[in-house]
């Protein structure tokens, strides 16, 4: 489909959504600022599908629509800029630039993928020290491209079999994506999601218990799928060698020392992301907000006498692009719930569906959003005042429906173009490289899988860590 021709399916398809909203005998019980909120979220997610205009300018222009026409204060609309989620992403990228700077990040990889001796143990390791990095680098993109030199030399070490490289460029961005959901910075979609709820339910979800939920679902999710990529993409022949991945393979694709004493930068560094990592985690203690944390933890590592790294450089780092989408998105979310847009939206479910039926729709839903919201977090902005609004209608609890959603859309594998770090290592100069055809191969196996696994989660593991399903 030629892009004028996709546009103009686009606009057609958003007009017939819309159209119905303007007129005023249809949908009686829709008030007028509900009728604007759809027609605007309508117009917002077809311009998100079907078009290639950036989202965040999509985000932005609802947003701006949905001020202008008074369904939500300019008040609304800037306050989410000053949201503790917005200040905790901005100081989690500057401490992952202290972090990039002094190279601790190749030192850990070095230490950890050189004890593999088997195919195995390389995957595996490879899978934990990808885990990680969740705590330390926020977005996955970001984490992708600081794990992009360890693959370089991975795949130079494996040159001489070509299957194991293909392998583990698959593996690589597979976890990073699954991995995502261990914390609550990991993703600019949980951001967004902790946001909604909190607008629309007032049950905060603090980063230790994003930690205690969704750390569990990560480590199990990202090692079943690093089997699953082993099996589908080599074969036993492949697996039987031995490997050995030295440091000095390493240290050539990356500029900072992997071996040899710390220095003063590594080991300031080091104590500093363990000090906001181990804060972070214990909260209920001492009562410091994480955005609290993150920003003394930002200060610290910007700091003429201490930091590792000048303030403006990490501030270059920060996807400001990303943290307006988000502040659009969050007023948008605050638009349908206060509204009753939502409330409309899933007024004709039915109301005796399930607990167990209602959350497998959700996960189902929301594994296969990304093959038509590539975006990540405009996933979550569509799906999730959707999932909570049901949710309550259907006596499930918004948390617990909310996470499942989320963490579903964390799958998007199918395509090359479904993520970035999907996309980044399709395509690495040099280096033998999966297809399509892998991708559709490996997502036949993990579509399902990681569905499961999270239905699994939501029904079973999460009542006992305090989610119930239903209230």
């Amino acid at each position: 489909m030629t892009p004028n021709l996709r546009l103009t399916a686009t606009l057609c398809v958003a007009l017939s959504l819309c159209a119905p909203l303007a007129i005023p005998g249809v949908f009686p019980a829709l008030g007028g600022d509900a009728r604007l909120t759809l027609a605007v979220f309508a117009l917002a997610a077809c311009a998100w599908i079907g078009t290639p205009v950036d989202d965040t300018y999509i985000a932005l222009g609802a947003g701006l629509a949905l001020t202008a026409t008074g369904v939500i204060s300019s008040d609304t609309l800037f306050g989410t800029l000053g949201d503790p989620t917005v200040w905790l992403l901005i100081c989690a990228f500057v401490l992952a630039a202290a972090v990039t700077r002094t190279g601790l990040a190749g030192r850990a990889a070095a230490f950890l993928v050189g004890g593999a001796r088997t195919v195995r143990q390389l995957v595996h390791l490879t899978t934990a020290a990808l885990v990680v990095t969740a705590f330390a680098v926020p977005a996955t993109s970001g984490r992708a491209a600081l794990a992009l030199p360890v693959f370089l030399a991975l795949a130079k070490a494996l040159a001489d079999r070509r299957r194991l490289v293909v392998m583990l460029a698959l593996l690589f961005p597979t976890v990073i994506l699954l991995s995502a959901v261990a914390t609550l910075i990991g993703a600019g979609a949980h951001l967004i999601t902790v946001s909604v709820l909190w607008e629309t339910t007032g049950d905060r979800i603090g980063f230790t218990e994003w930690l205690l939920l969704g750390l569990p679902l990560a480590v199990v999710s990202s090692h079943l799928a690093a089997e699953a990529v082993l099996l589908t993409t080599t074969r036993r022949a492949d697996r039987a060698g031995p490997v050995r991945i030295t440091p000095e393979e390493i240290q050539r694709h990356t500029e900072s020392p992997v071996t040899g004493e710390w220095t003063q930068a590594e080991r300031r560094c080091a104590l500093l992301l363990a000090t906001v990592v181990a804060l972070w985690c214990s909260e209920p203690l001492h009562r410091v907000p994480p955005a609290v944390v993150a920003l003394i933890g930002a200060v610290v590592a910007a700091s003429p006498a201490l930091g590792t790294v000048r303030l403006k450089d990490a501030l270059k780092t920060v996807p400001w692009s990303l943290l307006l989408f988000m502040a659009a998105t969050m007023a948008m979310g605050v638009a349908l719930a206060d509204s009753g847009a939502a409330k409309w939206l899933v007024s004709g479910l039915p109301s005796d569906t399930g607990p167990a039926v209602f959350l497998a729709v959700v996960v189902v839903v929301s594994t296969a959003a990304h093959l038509l919201l590539q975006s990540r977090s405009a996933r979550s902005s569509v799906l999730v005042p959707l999932v909570i609004a049901a949710a309550v209608s259907a006596g499930v609890n918004p948390v617990a429906a909310a996470l499942a959603s989320t963490a579903a859309a964390g799958f998007c594998h199918t395509l090359p173009a479904s993520a970035k770090p999907v996309a980044l290592f399709a395509d690495v100069p040099g280096v033998p490289t999966y297809t399509p055809r892998d991708l559709l191969r490996l997502s036949a196996v993990l579509a399902p899988l990681t569905a499961a696994l999270v239905l699994l989660f939501a029904a079973a593991v999460w009542p006992l860590l305090g989610v119930p399903v239903t209230r």
